[in-house]
This record gives structure tokens, C-alpha cells and sequence, in this order.
């Protein structure tokens, strides 16, 4: 299956080696002999930057934040009527999964680990590998549930592999991270890490951050391991501060741009907007983000675009687009922040998984995300305001849904990671589409499989995880996703 099949890596740069003696003047100069590892890094880490952003490839990263309503079309009433049911992971697979075992590969290899050496130490560049190569399939496994894991990334050893449990990738994750996290050592930093820089330290950080969420994720599906595994993570070092703040910097430059840009102003189609729905919640709770997420609309007001209404509403100098801050040219996208964990210890205080005081952490989450989007006119006037109010003031009967609810907020343009919380927890409470055009009737809880390459190419594994899993459609819940 040409999926999973091994590449050559076209368009990227190719080292060779100077002619030394008499004899390596056969050998021809532009013939490709190693990899770059460092554009290998660079090319994935751009992926990591575009699936973060919300308009991608095909349009399919913007879904889970239509799903949870951050977001809401403004001239094509479809995608929050969730017409859309199968997508694809194709590119994610052939692309920087591909490029991220290579790098592991070379400098694994006896006859190629020397040379590559050159880009960072044989460890470093296996550990940054390895994490990000585990973040990528956890993005995966869940938008989409069971996922080529083990047998995946085979090259001509195997183009037809079999779907892994979720349970089992998430095991296996859980090991990644932490052994990845352990690997590196002393040597030579790696090159062409456009997103950590290099940073052991960073990386680590991120591993560990990464093992965290995801052993939240197991709260209703196996809270002894979650419980297990959450703790452990917070032990070894995750996000400390909004200075550790994960995020892909785009730049002012077309060819490596911010998505909500290009759809914004360079297409000038304006296809999404704010939706009412998180507008008219953030301005019931006078939320002094509103701004810094929403930019007011022709007449300077805050007002969201109806959702899932159709026919459109009006046109998109109605509403509110996303404000410049997330939506400028060079507009960075938030990978993971430090809210986001703080909201994370905060829900766990509530199950007992941790030692801590649930209110104190849910009141720290809060005040980290004002920081984070409102910066230098950030006041603790506001926020003390902010979390008085009725409706945002911790209580311990309502703890669960006020956490998610703040945490769906402080995650505006992650739709994944909003997704995710909403799927697990239910809040906030949102009403589906008035008219779906999926024959169904509620909220997405999955992508459904590219059933052009699956359901073609690799029948027998298709066939069998719909019998495992459930139907391929949008309504079967993923592993960890329990009622």
C-alpha cells in the first residue's frame, strides 16, 4: 500500500561526501547518499505547525473546532453540518511519520549513524524522533480510533498493515515518551528543530506534558493506569510557566504562512467565523479575552457567525473573524500551553488522582490563559473580576464542568485538543447542528477512515477493524471516549 511505503525524499536537501582520494573521483558527486536528517526534522515539524493551525490540507484540521464550535462557517453552510465523513491521513503518514522513522533509522543503522551524526548526536536526534513521532500518532488515534501503529511505516515490507487497538498505541505512547525522554544525552544539539530549537530540556517538557494528557484521556476508560501514568508524568517535569509554552511560529513570508492568512486575505474568501455560539458565552461572562480571540465585525462589534445555519446568515463582514492573533500572517499556533496543563491538574485534584486543591489550579489555569491572550494589558484586576462571577467561580458540585468549560475557552483554534475534552467530559454542553447533512443527529465523536485507500487498498485490515472497533462512520466512539 503505497501509504505506508518508504519514500525517497524529494525536494529535500541531500548531503554527499567530498572526494578524499584517487579512487571516490568514480563516485558521482550528485548522487544522493544520506539524508538530510536536519530537513527531514524541519519538513515534519512544518507539518506539526499546519495540523495546529485551523485551515489545512483539504480543509479537514478546522473540523473538530466547527465540531465544538469554536468556529463556525459563513458562506458554505456544510462542514458545521458535518457533511464531511471520511478523511484522510494519508499525508501524515507519508510525510512526516515517514521522514521521523528515517531519521530514527539512520542513526540507528551501524553503516549510516557516523555520517548523520553531523545534524545533532545519534540519541538527540532518536529521542526528538521518537516524541514527535509519538505526537503525531496520538493526534491520529484520536480524531480516528484503531490506526495502522505496529505495522505501519514498513516500507516494501509490509503495504498492507493491520489497526492497532487504541488501548495498545496509548500503552505503547506511554513508553515512547518516557524511554524517548531518557535518551538523550550531552552530545551535539539537533539541527533544523524550527520548534523547540533544539532544547533537551524543552523536549522533555513536551514528552512529558504529552504523557500527562494523554493519561487524562484514560479517565473514564482505565482511571488506575491514568491515575498511574498522569502522576508519573507530573513527576518527571511538564510545562511550568507560559515561558514553556509550545507553539509553531509561522512567518511573514507566503510560502510558510499562517492558514486563517492565506484563507483571510490572501484567497479573501473568509470561509470561517467565530462562532456565535463561543462569542455569545464569552460575552455572558464579560470574558476580557473576547478581543484578543474575536475581532469585531464592520460596525466594531463582537458578534458571531450563526451556526450551522443555513442559508448563510449574511456575508463575513457581519461577523467576527478570528482577531490577529491567531490569524495575522506570521500568527503563531499553539501546540500545548501551560493553561492547558494547569487545567489538566486541576481536573485530576478533582478525581483524587493528585494532591492539590482542584479551585487553586482551576483559578491558576484561568489567570495563565488570560496571560497568555491578553499579554502586557493582562491586569489582576480583570482576572480576580473574571473568576468572582457567577458563573465562572469554582465550585466543588461543578467542578468537572466548569474546568472543561474554561479549558474549552483557554483552547480557542486547538480544535483537537477542544474535542478531545469535550468527547470525554461533555461540556460545555453544545446543541448539534439544526440539520446535519450526515444522516445523523448529534455532534461528530470521530473521523471516519479514507475509505478510498483503506477501504480499497487495504480491505482485509478495513473489514476487520469496523468489525472491531464498530462502524466506520462519525458516531462510533474511540476507545476512551465512554459515556
Amino acid at each position: 500500500m503505497k501509504l505506508y511505503k518508504s519514500i525517497l525524499f524529494a525536494g529535500l536537501m541531500l548531503t554527499t561526501v567530498a572526494c578524499k582520494d584517487f579512487e571516490e573521483m568514480n563516485v558521482n558527486p550528485n548522487s544522493p547518499l544520506l539524508p538530510n536528517t536536519a530537513s527531514l526534522f524541519t519538513n515534519a515539524m512544518r507539518t506539526v505547525g499546519t495540523i495546529n493551525s485551523q485551515v489545512g490540507p483539504a480543509g479537514f484540521n478546522i473540523t473538530p473546532a466547527l465540531y465544538v464550535q469554536q468556529f463556525s462557517d459563513v458562506t458554505y453552510i456544510e462542514d458545521s453540518r458535518y457533511k464531511t465523513i471520511n478523511f484522510s491521513y494519508n499525508g501524515l503518514y507519508a510525510g512526516p511519520l515517514v521522514n521521523l522513522q528515517a531519521i530514527i533509522d539512520q542513526n540507528t543503522n551501524a553503516a549510516t549513524k557516523a555520517s548523520v551524526a553531523a545534524y545533532g548526536s545519534n540519541n538527540n536526534q532518536i529521542a526528538i524522533a521518537r516524541i514527535l513521532k509519538a505526537y503525531i500518532f496520538q493526534w491520529i488515534t484520536d480524531r480516528w480510533g484503531d490506526i495502522p501503529y505496529s505495522q505501519a511505516l514498513k516500507g516494501d515490507q509490509n503495504f498492507s498493515p493491520a489497526f492497532d487497538k487504541q488501548q495498545d498505541i496509548y500503552n505503547d505512547l506511554f513508553k515512547e515518551y518516557k524511554e524517548a525522554a531518557a535518551q538523550f544525552d550531552a552530545g551535539t544539539a539537533v539541527k533544523g528543530d524550527i520548534l523547540l530549537g533544539g532544547s533537551a530540556a524543552r523536549w522533555k517538557k513536551f514528552a512529558a506534558t504529552q504523557r500527562m494528557l494523554a493519561a487524562l484521556q484514560l479517565s473514564k476508560v482505565d482511571p488506575t493506569k491514568g491515575k498511574t501514568e498522569f502522576a508519573a508524568a507530573v513527576a518527571a517535569g511538564v510545562l511550568a510557566s507560559n515561558a514553556d509554552n509550545v507553539k509553531y511560529t509561522f512567518l511573514a513570508d507566503a510560502n510558510n504562512e499562517n492558514p486563517l492568512y492565506t484563507n483571510y486575505v490572501r484567497s479573501n474568501r473568509k470561509d470561517f467565523a467565530v462562532s456565535s455560539t463561543f462569542v455569545d458565552y464569552l460575552k455572558k461572562v464579560s470574558d476580557p479575552r473576547l478581543p484578543y480571540i474575536a475581532a469585531p465585525n464592520q460596525k466594531g462589534e463582537f458578534v458571531g457567525a450563526p451556526y450551522a445555519v443555513f442559508p448563510a446568515a449574511g456575508p463575513a463582514q457581519n461577523f467576527s473573524l478570528a482577531a490577529s492573533t491567531v490569524s495575522a500572517q506570521n500568527a503563531p499556533a499553539n501546540i500545548v500551553t501551560y493553561a492547558e496543563v494547569l487545567f489538566a491538574q486541576a481536573e485530576a485534584a478533582k478525581l483524587g488522582w493528585i494532591t492539590g486543591d482542584a479551585k487553586a489550579l482551576y483559578e491558576s489555569a484561568i489567570q495563565a490563559s488570560l496571560q497568555q491572550w491578553m499579554g502586557a494589558n493582562y491586569t489582576e484586576a480583570a482576572y480576580k473580576t473574571y473568576i468572582a462571577q457567577p458563573d465562572v467561580a469554582y465550585t466543588d458540585a461543578k467542578g468537572i464542568e466548569l474546568i472543561a468549560t474554561q479549558r474549552w475557552i483557554a483552547l480557542f483554534n486547538q480544535g483537537t485538543s477542544a474535542w478531545n475534552s469535550w468527547r470525554r467530559t461533555g461540556f460545555p454542553v453544545l446543541k448539534p447542528a439544526a440539520s446535519p447533512l450526515n444522516g445523523g443527529t448529534a455532534i461528530p465523536r470521530r473521523l471516519a477512515y479514507p475509505v478510498s485507500t483503506e477501504g480499497t487498498l487495504n480491505t482485509t485490515n478495513y473489514n476487520a477493524v469496523i468489525a472491531s472497533q464498530g462502524k466506520d462512520d462519525q458516531y462510533t466512539r474511540v476507545w476512551w471516549d465512554k459515556p
